[in-house]
């Protein structure tokens, strides 16, 4: 049972690794690094289900918190300056008018 659910976590973490190199905007890219993050929490959990070790727990939790944090840092950045696809050109989200 842990075997089948590995691999379903790697063919999961596969789509999401796929996804994050298509894009098609960087928030996107953000997003599926912070699901590809929480695959590997899961795995990490798994694998310390199936070898009884509970300090892997422990790790899983700090990289989820790590993950988390990361993945809102990036995107409250991206939310506040960002790069204009057409003129390339720093964004502001207060000026309505260059949007």
């Amino acid at each position: 049972m842990m075997q089948a659910a590995l691999i379903l976590l790697l063919l999961s973490m596969a789509l999401v690794l796929l996804r994050a190199i298509k894009g098609p905007s960087l928030p996107d890219r953000i997003l599926s690094a912070n699901g590809f993050g929480s695959n590997i929490v899961a795995f990490i959990a798994i694998l310390a289900i199936g070898w009884d070790r509970v300090s892997f727990i422990d790790i899983a939790l700090v990289y989820a918190l790590i993950n988390m944090i990361l993945s809102v840092a990036l995107l409250k950045g991206f939310e506040y300056e960002r790069l204009d696809v057409e003129g390339n050109e720093l964004y502001h989200p207060t000026n309505r008018d260059t949007a």
